[in-house]
């Protein structure tokens, strides 16, 4: 409720400034010109675009109903009395001191279908994926295919890695990677998603390999940082060096 209130507060401000007065009365005092006006109406869009956007709506807003929208706005503006009074919000067709119930409810839906529509899209890819002759399974559930398996050992959980990899959804999309970088990204091979871990410990030092992972071996029904929940990821990885943990048995 308190960005919906600093958002009116400023929109109201910006329309007070803008409108030309009827009195007749003239005052040595100039009104904010037209570059000015421009000026403020941008950072109220940008303003609401914040709204959006830290309201996970971001590239939704073609669904929502603008003419609701621009109502709403309306009915804020003619409406009547202190705006931080309780009797404030009966004015309108829906209290604005529901907006966090009746918007979390709406997100809510909204990530539970992209979490069931993921899997199930997760789960033909997979399947179809695997169909692939080149492309083998773990008892995980882990895809990959081995491009190069690398020199040495193996990298254990504890190893430290220098990778070079790039991390695509399914759609093509890529989200995260370092290739092109002058240095390698290190760290500790369990200190990762399970897909990784368990992948990395498909290679040795200058093994190179496409992972293919299902959700549960990554970010799972949560997703993270724009990756939607239940994703299926697909990184191609290319481990530069290994630095190997000394093991010694303990008796």
């Amino acid at each position: 409720m308190k960005t919906l209130r600093f958002f009116a507060a400023i929109l109201v401000t910006a329309l007070a400034m803008s409108c030309k007065s009827n009195n007749e009365v003239k005052v040595d005092v100039e009104l904010p010109t037209s570059a000015e006006v421009d000026s403020v109406s941008y950072l109220i869009g940008v303003n609401f675009g914040s709204f959006l956007k830290g309201n996970n709506f971001c590239g939704e807003l073609s669904e929502l109903n603008m003419s609701q929208i621009k109502k709403g706005m309306q009915d804020f503006l003619k409406a009547e009395g202190n705006m931080y009074s309780p009797e404030f919000g009966e004015q309108f067709k829906i209290n604005p001191e529901e907006m966090g119930r009746i918007l979390n409810a709406y997100l809510g839906k909204k990530n539970d279908y992209k979490a069931a529509y993921n899997k199930a899209t997760g789960e033909k890819f997979l399947a179809d994926n695997l169909a692939k002759g080149e492309v083998k399974v773990s008892e995980s559930g882990l895809q990959y295919t081995i491009h190069e398996e690398g020199e040495g050992a193996k990298v254990q959980a504890t190893d430290t890695v220098w990778v070079y990899y790039s991390g695509k959804t399914i759609d093509g999309k890529e989200f995260d990677g370092n290739m092109g970088a002058e240095e390698p990204t290190r760290f500790v091979a369990n200190r990762v998603i399970k897909g990784w871990t368990e992948g990395l410990g498909l290679l040795g030092d200058g093994g190179k390999a496409t992972f293919y992972i299902p959700s549960d071996l990554a970010y799972g029904e949560r997703g993270n940082r724009g990756i939607e929940p239940n994703s299926v990821l697909i990184f191609d990885v290319e481990v530069v060096r290994v630095g190997r943990v000394a093991v010694t048995d303990e008796k």
